[in-house]
């Protein structure tokens, strides 16, 4: 097999930190972006310069362009760019404070979208490459009380989505990933509820709060599920989508049928609002 260079953000913990460590365990390079330095300082000692680390926090939209441009002079090549980094934000949509929006669409729509945009020149320039965002069943399907994280990973995925369309042209793939609950720090430690309005109590929206339970662990082995992300890298063509965990399967598509069914019904009253000569 041969040896690839990926460029990961986030890769401190959740999906990024897996990812990474069987990348160079298995001898790949990966050059990666941490908001906390130090924090993979273990991989670093024990892998050396097979790994590239960086400082961002991927709502600094100059720096994700600055980091890019940097890891792609210094490395060379880099084969595939994997949009990792984001968090979780849960709340109904009038319980979140007007910086808990931004920095959530920041973080998870906009921070993604700038590393696409620096990547892909140099993507070009190489004669083609691989783009992996990580998204969520959430991406398709919605639950009460996620609006505003709905609201990022539904963007990012229209966005990778039609630069998939793009990009084709220049040798470039790209999948979305949607993984269902996972036993990473993301359920546990990144994720952020709002503060709760009485008004929501004992509503569906009002369900979120007890996602922080450790007694009910979610069903994904967040290692299988790195390694299926790694492996979709090699797939010809790209597999567009790729869905982890019998959960997210069970969402999404019960999303997308329901999304049918109330939109082929009306086939016959969308052709009515047609221009006709007769008019």
């Amino acid at each position: 097999m041969a040896v690839r260079t990926w460029f990961i953000t986030g890769i401190n913990s959740g999906f990024g930190r897996r990812m990474t460590e069987q990348l160079l365990d298995r001898g790949d390079r990966v050059a990666g972006t941490v908001r906390k330095p130090g924090s993979v300082d273990d991989l670093q000692n024990k892998y050396g310069e097979q790994l590239w680390v960086a400082h961002l926090d991927v709502t600094d939209l100059p720096g994700v362009r600055s980091t890019v441009d940097r890891a792609f002079a210094e490395l060379g090549r880099i084969d595939v760019i994997v949009n990792n980094a984001g968090y979780g934000l849960f709340g109904a949509a009038e319980e979140l404070t007007d910086e808990q929006v931004i920095t959530q669409i920041n973080t998870n729509l906009l921070g993604s979208i700038q590393v696409v945009r620096a990547a892909l020149p140099h993507l070009r320039a190489q004669g083609g490459g691989r783009l992996i965002q990580i998204s969520t069943y959430g991406g398709q399907a919605t639950n009460p009380g996620a609006s505003l994280y709905h609201a990022g990973k539904w963007g990012i995925e229209g966005f990778m989505e039609g630069t998939a369309r793009d990009v084709a042209p220049f040798n470039i793939g790209v999948t979305i990933v949607e993984p269902g609950g996972a036993r990473t720090e993301f359920r546990f430690d990144s994720l952020q509820l709002a503060e709760p309005l009485a008004a929501y109590d004992g509503t569906p929206a009002a369900m979120v709060r007890g996602a922080k339970d450790r007694s009910r662990p979610p069903l994904g082995d967040p290692a299988k599920m790195a390694a299926r992300i790694i492996d979709s890298a090699a797939q010809e063509p790209a597999p567009l989508r790729l869905v982890l965990g019998s959960d997210s399967y069970r969402f999404v598509t019960a999303a997308l049928r329901e999304r049918l069914a109330q939109i082929e019904p009306q086939q016959e009253t969308a052709a009515s609002t047609d221009w006709t000569d007769q008019q």
